[in-house]
């Protein structure tokens, strides 16, 4: 094992092969790095959505062989996280460049212990952003305060709020949009406090469960129903 920095989380090992797959995560587990095994592209993704990865590790044969929505995916995962594309030969792998795809690490010493290391994890977002206006209430410890969007999805929404820094991570409130006249419970999941950085202060929220009367609000917004709506690029 190396004394070389580690990726700070575990890394995404997929091949539709179990021997490949096995032969992936044992290479990895030796380097000193954690793994998680996936026999597809869909579970990597469901991981992602759940939980912080470093990188990818995947076997190019999976790639290649990837069709409709598996392809949709691999291209979305290897644009979201680190990603090396290798075969397995004997013992080694063996970093492979695809045609037009972005340019990876030429070893698996440089992707662990350079990229990965660097790489700040974050959960992959689970439902696409529709840019959008709308006014805003939010009900935060029994204070009420205006506000408007500037996206919205099917998992939650920015408000722009001048005095973001008030709200703490983990937060409950209430939304109210007027312009509908529906109440969405949510929760604080990021801070951008005014005057940070050349952006929009304000708060990034997820929806708590969206009843009957707010889901077809959502959806004439978003203008597409929940389940068609994810989060993914197509090349």
């Amino acid at each position: 094992m190396s004394d070389k920095p580690l990726p700070p989380q575990p890394l995404l090992v997929i091949s539709y092969s179990d021997e490949t797959r096995m032969a992936l995560s044992s290479v990895l587990t030796k380097s000193g790095a954690a793994a998680v095994a996936c026999s597809s592209f869909c579970e990597a993704e469901t991981f992602a959505l759940n939980g912080l990865y470093s990188g990818i590790l995947v076997d190019l044969p999976s790639i290649i062989k990837s069709k409709g929505e598996e392809k949709i995916v691999a291209y979305t995962m290897a644009n979201f996280l680190p990603t090396l594309r290798v075969r397995t030969m004997g013992g080694m792998l063996v970093p492979m460049a695809m045609p037009g795809s972005a340019k990876q690490d030429k070893s698996l010493d440089d992707f662990l212990h350079k990229t990965c290391v660097t790489h700040v994890p974050k959960r992959l977002r689970e439902f696409r952003r529709h840019p959008v206006c709308l006014a805003t209430i939010i009900t935060h410890s029994g204070v009420e305060s205006r506000g408007f969007t500037l996206d919205i999805s099917w998992g939650g929404t920015f408000i722009v709020d001048l005095q973001a820094e008030r709200f703490r991570i983990g937060d409950p409130l209430t939304i109210l949009i007027p312009e509908f006249g529906c109440l969405i419970p949510a929760e604080v999941r990021r801070i951008k406090p005014w005057g940070i950085t050349r952006h929009a202060p304000g708060i990034g929220l997820s929806f708590g469960t969206l009843d009957e009367t707010v889901e077809p609000v959502i959806a004439g917004i978003t203008r597409t129903r929940k389940e068609f709506d994810r989060d993914r690029l197509t090349a």
